[in-house]
């Protein structure tokens, strides 16, 4: 018998804590690498100017809809079928990127993976009519049994009812009206309404109320997409939605018998409105319905083709559209303060600045940039909050009528790792962004998008409403950043603001331990920020609201270490699973690290997705939808998200 002899640096080495130890490092070595590829590739993303804009794309009602305005613009004859407008090569391509998003049932949807949806396949199917496509075609009579299906064009929102109106391709008398005089109704009326639906609602109120219906080629209709005996009739969901429709009558009566004087006042007030939201903006709300709208509405009130204020409009809408071959495609706006704002704040948490592949400057062209966006007139928001000192930054290049609480938090919290030119500059905009913040502030604690207050149900009543975005109400993601922005920002965890706004999270919590996501796909996004929010604030990581907040990040891992949330959650009102995503697996990664879970096997499992898909030149694959626009009818997809929130994480987890 022989016996082996060990040197005691031996036995260290195959200690299992040695083992541990060298496992751990090898681990920090590799997000070390992680992180600087990550990093190099969003500084190469960076344009010249300091600011990074992602592409920001939706689905192909966009496209649909870019086909109608041009039918408005461009109006086709009822005599004949032939229509060939100044635009048609744009047309010709819209058509075919449409095409090229049919779903093997014949339908689209409006979201990457989900099913037919009634109201993008009947503007798809219909716009590919209106273009000249064979209605016969094995594609278009696929989409039309698939809409029928579905309901019919009796099953579409208002939203497409109206727009269909237009053109009399929808009765007239079954859709909502949007009368003009709203904008004289005392008490601010159109203020209770969120700021987008009320820079959609304006102009549409002028388009329905001069009344003009655009032909169609050749007269051509769609009431094969009609079930039959299926019969037509406002929406109405309750009694009290009874009631508004009853209204809406007598709004249509009024358009009709009604005094042609307040009418016209109406009509010269609502112009005057989005022309004067138009200045210091990249368009009416900045924002694809309201600016296509805008169109439409100075086209009724009969600007000429060569009218500033229409030559305008029309430059910063087609400005929207992504055109390379094969593809025709609008974004819905620009999200380049966001989308500057987050890679900062990854960019400082991780250290990049100080990567040798970091520009000279760092971050200060970026910080540069941000201030020189920063908002300093009085916007809607102001009517609720008149004695409020201007400070923040909207979402787009420039909507000064909109600053985004949202943004204005994510900007204070990039500017904690940036020094601008300036040091007083900075620090001047920054006191007047907390003192907003804290202005914003809603009544029951938590933080809406951009207004306060903005929560009168009924309005979620009246039949316009059934595009589901007429209100802005107080959110946890929101509430769970501007927390975490406050705090760091120098704000005592015992001001007033900070221990309502935690009063609102714990209240708001889920039963299943969840916080609901408004701006992002969707309890995994809401949750994260309400940890976050919630620690930041000092409240423990063994406080009951957090436990119960990891524990539902951690219950709804899937099998491949990463996490994934579908879209269809909003309808369902509960988390749906879906494949796991770089931007939803950071975002857990990060509600599991500020709830102090980071050593955990499961937070392990899900740092090892990331590590392992990451592509050689440092960003992540992603093919879903995580961004939302308005819950159940529009999702986003940030196409810097699946690269600047898996930097954050991994910066996390490598200090």
């Amino acid at each position: 018998m022989s016996i082996e002899w060990v040197s005691p640096d031996e036995r260290t080495r195959r200690s299992p804590l040695h083992q541990v130890a060298e496992q751990r490092q090898a681990q920090m070595r590799r997000l070390a690498q992680a992180v600087e590829r990550s990093a190099s590739a969003l500084w190469s993303q960076r344009h010249p100017d300091g600011y990074w804009c992602g592409e920001l794309t939706a689905d192909s009602t966009l496209e649909s809809d870019y086909v109608l305005l041009q039918l408005w613009l461009y109006p086709a004859s009822a005599d004949t079928a032939s229509w060939q407008p100044p635009s048609r090569e744009a047309i010709d391509k819209a058509c075919r990127f449409i095409l090229a998003r049919q779903l093997a049932d014949g339908g689209w949807n409006i979201f990457p993976g989900g099913a037919a949806e009634v109201n993008a396949t009947v503007r798809a199917y219909t716009v590919l009519k209106i273009a000249g496509h064979d209605p016969e075609s094995d594609y278009m009579v696929r989409a039309r049994n698939r809409i029928l299906s579905l309901g019919g064009l009796q099953a579409c929102n208002s939203y497409t009812k109206i727009n269909f109106s237009l053109f009399g391709l929808y009765p007239r008398k079954y859709v909502p009206s949007v009368p003009p005089e709203l904008v004289l109704v005392p008490g601010d009326l159109l203020y209770e309404m969120s700021s987008w639906t009320r820079a959609i609602i304006v102009p549409l109120s002028i388009v329905q109320s001069i009344g003009i219906t655009r032909p169609t080629p050749g007269n051509l209709k769609v009431e094969e997409l009609f079930v039959p005996g299926k019969r037509l009739s406002l929406p109405k969901r309750d009694a009290a939605g009874l009631v508004f429709t009853q209204v809406d009558r007598a709004v249509k009566v009024w358009e009709k018998l009604g005094w042609r004087n307040i009418r016209a006042r109406g009509i010269r007030e609502a112009e005057r409105w989005m022309l004067e939201r138009t200045r210091y903006a990249d368009g009416l709300g900045a924002i694809y319905p309201s600016m296509m709208y805008l169109i439409m509405a100075l086209d009724s009130l009969n600007y000429t083709r060569d009218q500033p204020d229409l030559v305008d409009a029309i430059a910063k809408f087609e400005n929207l559209v992504l055109e390379a071959p094969g593809r025709f495609q609008f974004q819905p706006c620009f999200s380049p303060v966001w989308d500057t704002a987050i890679c900062m704040f990854a960019m400082g948490e991780s250290g990049a600045p100080a990567l040798p592949t970091a520009p000279p400057e760092g971050l200060t062209k970026a910080a540069d940039w941000l201030l020189s966006k920063e908002v300093r007139r009085k916007g809607d928001w102001s009517i609720k909050r008149p004695d409020l000192e201007p400070g923040g930054w909207a979402f787009e290049f420039a909507n000064e009528s909109y600053p985004d609480i949202d943004d204005t938090a994510m900007v204070l919290l990039a500017l904690q790792h940036a020094h601008a030119g300036s040091q007083e500059r900075q620090e001047a905009a920054q006191r007047r962004a907390i003192g907003w913040l804290l202005g914003m502030q809603s009544e029951d604690g938590g933080w809406a998008a951009f207004d306060v207050d903005n929560n009168w149900r009924l309005l979620n009543k009246i039949p316009f409403a059934d595009h589901n975005a007429m209100l802005d109400p107080t959110c946890p993601d929101i509430t769970g950043r501007v927390l975490e922005a406050l705090i760091r920002s120098g704000l005592a965890p015992t001001h007033e603001a900070i221990v309502r706004g935690v009063r609102f999270l714990l209240q708001s919590q889920e039963r299943d331990g969840s916080w609901f996501g408004r701006w992002g796909v969707n309890y995994v996004y809401g949750t994260f920020l309400a940890i976050r929010g919630l620690r930041a604030t000092g409240l423990p990581a063994d406080h009951s609201a957090v436990e119960r907040g990891a524990e539902f990040l951690i219950s709804v891992q899937n099998r491949d270490g990463g996490w994934g949330e579908s879209c269809l959650g909003y309808d369902q009102k509960r988390f749906v699973p879906a494949a796991s995503t770089a931007s939803q697996t950071a975002w857990a990664l990060l509600g599991l690290a500020a709830a102090g879970k980071r050593d955990l096997a499961v937070a392990q499992r899900g740092l090892e997705y990331l590590l392992e898909n990451q592509r050689p030149d440092g960003t992540w694959p992603e093919a879903l939808a995580t961004g939302t626009g308005f819950p159940g009818v529009f999702y986003l997809t940030y196409h810097m998200y699946r690269n600047y929130f898996p930097l954050l994480a991994l910066a996390t987890f490598g200090r």
